[in-house]
């Protein structure tokens, strides 16, 4: 019988040496002690859940406002391109608000004129068309009928295409993209709206924005952001009206030649080529050129042969010539790195990264410039080209040149080659 105590239980079993002897493992199925979860591991869930959203709510409100974004960044180039006009009018009294204002009112007054000589242009070319498109037709007619032997009409034609199927389709295509049309015509109002507010402000308070910046910027970032700044506003006004000077004298070249060949609307289409080739980078001139050689082509055909040479021959002179002398001193970058920086930016940000592209990689050429170390260039003939001659002897070409040079009759003697070592 097992020994119990006063209480009636049951003694628990002691060693004769007065120690309890350890509990014996739980047997095999039955459970044991649950692990307990850490306390970091609840925190450290809820901080990754929180960051997962946070991030998502970051990607998602930057998508939507990349619209937003990108008007801002048009505008922030657009009012670096005008402090020049601007600092140089506040500079003599004006306050920068009124400055600003004359010079989008300036900007304003020559983009209407030039939409609306352009619009009477194209309206009056529209209208000639419409005007002669029934003599176009039985001129089509007639060959036709002569050429394949057949007898069609033009009442016959016309009653075709007003019954046709496919006219019916069209129309009511047409009709129901004239509310898409509409609505991308405000999208862009709106959007045009927005740049010229931002511009406006980003222009007019300069000094201002330029102090909020550097309010929160120690001694030292300030005098390099002001820098930087300072060297944005050059090369992108330089940029501007360099560009706008080659667009004049373009636009005046074509004029001249269009006027002396007699077609119409010279001033317009002079006007229409200096600014799209000017400020459409790589295939503004193509653009350009294609206009006046249609216009010119229905007047007289060699007349659009005499727009084509001339054009080419005055890309070539303001490629050489013209636009060395004006950009030299403001933006002065590679052509090739010029055409690689386009692509990038329109591959960014489309057509305006293509327009925003050479300004901003010049304003990043001439900040980094200064950081860059340089150092005098040895005068070693391979830095101008030159291949230096093989340590075994002249080249063949040179010993070419010297055995047609030293041919008999000449009265020089060949040169003996050098002997090889046998050794």
């Amino acid at each position: 019988m097992a020994p119990t105590d006063d209480t009636g239980q049951t003694a628990p079993h002691t060693s004769p040496f007065g120690t309890t002897p350890p509990a014996r493992p739980p047997a095999d199925g039955a459970a044991g002690p649950v692990a307990r979860m850490p306390r970091w591991l609840p925190r450290a869930m809820v901080l990754a859940l929180a960051l997962i959203a946070c991030f998502q709510l970051g990607s998602w409100a930057f998508h939507q406002l990349t619209g937003l974004l990108i008007n801002i960044l048009i505008a922030l180039f657009l009012a670096l391109a005008i402090e020049p006009a601007v600092s140089w009018m506040a500079a003599r009294g004006m306050r920068r608000g009124f400055a600003t204002f004359l010079v989008f009112l300036g900007l304003v007054v020559v983009t209407a004129g030039f939409v609306t000589l352009l619009g009477s242009m194209l309206a009056g070319q529209i209208i000639k068309m419409i005007e002669g498109f029934p003599g176009y037709l039985d001129a089509l007619i007639n060959w036709v009928n002569q050429r394949f032997h057949t007898d069609f009409r033009r009442v016959d034609v016309q009653e075709g295409l007003l019954h046709s199927d496919w006219l019916r389709k069209y129309a009511q295509t047409s009709a129901a993209g004239v509310l898409d049309v509409s609505a991308q015509v405000l999208g862009g109002l709106f959007r045009l709206l927005t740049i010229t507010l931002f511009s406006f402000y980003f222009a007019a308070d300069g000094p201002r924005l330029r102090r909020t910046v550097c309010s929160v910027l120690p001694p030292a970032r300030q005098a390099e952001v002001l820098r930087a700044w300072e060297i944005a506003v050059d090369k992108t006004g330089g940029y501007l009206y360099s560009r706008g000077l080659m667009a004049l004298v373009s636009g005046a070249a074509h004029y001249i030649l269009l006027q002396a060949l007699g077609v119409p609307y010279a001033p317009v289409l002079g006007v229409w080529v200096g600014l799209v080739s000017q400020f459409i980078p790589t295939i503004g001139t193509y653009l350009a050129g294609a206009l006046p050689m249609l216009i010119a082509f229905t007047v007289n055909p060699w007349y659009a042969v005499w727009v084509l040479v001339f054009v080419v021959i005055y890309q070539q002179f303001e490629n050489y010539v013209l636009q060395p002398k004006l950009t030299s001193k403001t933006v002065d970058i590679h052509p090739a790195v010029a055409f690689g920086s386009v692509i990038a930016g329109t591959a960014l940000l489309g057509a305006v990264g293509a327009l925003i592209a050479i300004p901003a990689v010049a304003t990043l050429q001439a900040f980094l410039g200064a950081y860059v170390k340089r150092y005098d260039v040895t005068d070693d003939p391979r830095v101008h080209g030159h291949r230096t001659p093989a340590a075994g002897g002249p080249g063949p070409f040179a010993r070419v040149r010297r055995l047609w040079t030293a041919r008999p009759g000449t009265g020089e003697p060949v040169a003996a080659a050098p002997e090889e070592s046998t050794s």
